[in-house]
């Protein structure tokens, strides 16, 4: 049986997109079911299909997966791929991954994902700007002790999921990453999977006012590459 992963809007959902790529380059056969925003939160709505009333959700016929890390643990289990094979580039990998997920507040919330947008920040705080030297230094570490191309060597996996996200928030509000992460960042916009995210994320013509304000508080829009809102 296929599992079916619940997302939201493409344009807004970071987190939706970490387990969408994950099972998308790896190949894993899943139905896409996409429950989109109404309103910044949409807690009641979501608690009918999902435990924590958020997205993403997986379901593997009568089990309920939440969470986009207990999803990749949870896919981690039964499929190869998930996790580097070498013990180096495994425990970097888990690490990272659980550090993106547990970390970077201000880059999440002073850079809100857009894909389709491209915004000129009104300032950086130092909070932000902390995260986004740790989010270098990190991206350069791993680059550089397992090879590339991919964050923790020669293949795809959990840890280049769980940040890309913030590789559509480097494009969108133009983040200095640094020379090795600015290479990884555009090899990453060029995957097929991130394409077809990308892709979907400009078709979209839903707005949400509150997610499209929190875009607006943080810089101004200098182009919306979105179809126009219906």
């Amino acid at each position: 049986m296929a599992y079916t992963l619940v997302t939201a809007n493409r344009n807004y959902s970071s987190w939706s997109l970490r387990p969408w790529l994950l099972l998308t380059t790896l190949g894993i056969p899943f139905e896409d079911r996409v429950e989109p925003f109404a309103s910044m939160d949409n807690h009641a709505a979501f608690r009918a299909f999902s435990p924590t009333g958020q997205v993403p959700v997986l379901f593997d016929g009568e089990r309920t997966v939440w969470d986009s890390l207990g999803i990749a643990l949870y896919l981690g289990e039964r499929h190869g791929g998930v996790w580097p094979t070498d013990p180096a580039a495994r425990a970097w990998a888990m690490c990272a991954v659980t550090e993106m997920h547990g970390g970077f507040g201000a880059l999440r919330n002073e850079r809100t994902m857009t894909v389709g947008q491209r915004v000129a920040p009104h300032d950086t705080s130092p909070r932000l700007a902390r995260d986004v030297a740790r989010l270098t230094a990190l991206w350069d570490e791993g680059l550089t002790r397992f090879g590339g191309p991919w964050l923790a060597g020669d293949a795809f996996g959990a840890v280049d999921a769980f940040f890309a996200p913030v590789v559509f928030r480097v494009r969108s509000y133009g983040i200095d990453v640094g020379e090795a992460g600015a290479r990884w960042v555009a090899w990453m916009l060029d995957q097929p999977g991130m394409r077809a995210w990308e892709a979907a994320a400009l078709a979209e013509t839903f707005r949400e006012a509150s997610h499209e304000a929190e875009v607006a508080a943080v810089g101004t829009v200098t182009e919306d590459r979105r179809a126009l809102p219906s």
